[in-house]
Parts: structure tokens; C-alpha cells; sequence
């Protein structure tokens, strides 16, 4: 139940985004989620797409650092709460979240969330426990 995730160190320079998008466009990759947390000098763009491997092998041939992380994706309901009860089943556990960005589903009330965590076997198992719906490859990747 982990999914891969591309962070790309991306320089503060003008320009620099639209290379990124624009080297996964003219491969054929489509960008399903993305976050980007940044300093004053540089950022880390966090992408889903439907093809981590070959996305991953086309920037770093373009001369970009790149790496695949892996990350669980949750579906939970569109709804006052939803995020609250799947952060508080991991609470419960004492497992930390390193960092989590969220997305809608564009055919129903859920909304996707991507989240790292210090363990991803007994966050996996909490969440399931918790009865909160854990997403495949597949799912994240053919939206």
C-alpha cells in the first residue's frame, strides 16, 4: 500500500517549474498531486504521477536531482472530519506524520491524502485497523 513519490529539488529561479512540467508533458506523464515547500533560495517539489519510474528517468537524464520516496494514500470522506479521524488513529499509536497533502476526487465526496510517516508498516497497519481506506498504485496513478 505505499505509493511512490518523485521530490525534485528545484532551484528559486525563474523559469525553473515550467522546465520541470514541461520535460514530464513531452514525456507523457501526467501529474496527478503535487506539493512544493520552499526557502528563499531553493524548494522540494513532491509529485504523484502515473508513471514514477520513467518520470524519475527523464528528469534525472535532464540533469535534475531526484528521488522516489515512498508515501501511503488514504481516501476519506469530503466531509468535517474526514482528515480528523485518519490523523487521530495514527495519534493514538504514537506514529509521527513527517509531512501530508490532499487532493479531491473528482467523481465522489473523497478526498486522496498523501502523507509520510516515520513508520510506514505500523501506520499501514493502524489505519487499517482504524477502518480508514488505504489506496493502491493503481488507484493514485489511473485517476
Amino acid at each position: 500500500m505505499i505509493i511512490k513519490q518523485l521530490s525534485v529539488f528545484v532551484e528559486n529561479k525563474k523559469g525553473r517549474m515550467a522546465e520541470i512540467t514541461d520535460i514530464l508533458a513531452k514525456n507523457d506523464i501526467d501529474i496527478r498531486a503535487l506539493s512544493i515547500a520552499d526557502t528563499t533560495d531553493y524548494g522540494i517539489l513532491r509529485l504523484i504521477v502515473d508513471n514514477p519510474q520513467k518520470a524519475q528517468e527523464t528528469l534525472k537524464s535532464a540533469g535534475m536531482t531526484v528521488t522516489l520516496t515512498g508515501v501511503i494514500a488514504i481516501a476519506i470522506p469530503d466531509k468535517p472530519g474526514g482528515l480528523s479521524s485518519a490523523v487521530k488513529v495514527l495519534s493514538e499509536k504514537d506514529i509521527q506524520i513527517e509531512y501530508m497533502y490532499a487532493f479531491l476526487n473528482p467523481t465522489d465526496d473523497t478526498a486522496f491524502v498523501i502523507m509520510r510517516v516515520e513508520n510506514e508498516d505500523n501506520a499501514i497497519d493502524a489505519l487499517t485497523k482504524g477502518g480508514i481506506r488505504l489506496m493502491k498504485e493503481e488507484d493514485i496513478y489511473t485517476i
